[in-house]
């Protein structure tokens, strides 16, 4: 992977409860970084076949190791105005140097 097929950026981000100066606890989302990442939508090829498992999942990401940063499910992406849910984290070839997940497109709800 090279830094000419990470063309785009995404956020990490995550959310947390806070608690304000009356007591009322609401939440509140946390950038935790801003990364360039390769991404690819789900189509027919044959590296999507193999990832059948993870029907739900809409969008590859592929993006550099940050160090002290470990990626969750907990946490989610936000990219070209989207909130992408991650599915399924790993680090390829177990380096250290790539992260690939599987992310949901999170898609609002009418009425």
């Amino acid at each position: 992977m090279s830094f000419g097929k990470m063309n785009g950026f995404a956020d990490i981000v995550k959310t947390r409860q806070v608690k304000d100066s009356e007591g009322f606890i609401h939440s509140e989302n946390e950038v935790l970084a801003s990364v360039r990442v390769y991404r690819e939508g789900r189509h027919g090829s044959q590296r999507w076949a193999n990832l059948a498992a993870f029907s739900e999942a809409t969008d590859l990401f592929c993006f550099r190791c940050i160090p002290g940063l470990t990626v969750t499910t907990d946490q989610f992406l936000i990219c070209d105005d989207c909130r992408y849910d991650i599915v399924s984290v790993e680090d390829v070839k177990g380096r250290g140097m790539y992260i690939e997940l599987l992310a949901k497109k999170e898609v609002p709800t009418v009425g």
